[in-house]
């Protein structure tokens, strides 16, 4: 599928067809995750809050306890 970037008010955005809306089961108002892989590939995800939550926990640990990871790393 190939999405045309384009000029909306004064902001740039794509026009995603229904079609594809519907298969990911997006609606207007949702948010989406954009993730660049090392391929130089973009990935787009839903947003989830859960795991949004989950990973606020994880970042929060992982600062927390920074100093013994780098350890457990070696």
């Amino acid at each position: 599928m190939k999405l045309e970037v384009k000029k909306i008010g004064n902001s740039t955005g794509l026009i995603l067809p229904k079609e594809l809306l519907r298969d990911l089961d997006l609606a207007q108002g949702d948010w989406l995750h954009v993730v660049r892989q090392a391929d130089g590939s973009v990935v787009l995800a839903k947003r989830d809050d859960q795991f949004e939550k989950g990973m606020e926990i994880a970042r929060k640990a992982m600062k927390t306890y920074q100093n013994a990871l780098s350890e457990l790393a070696k």
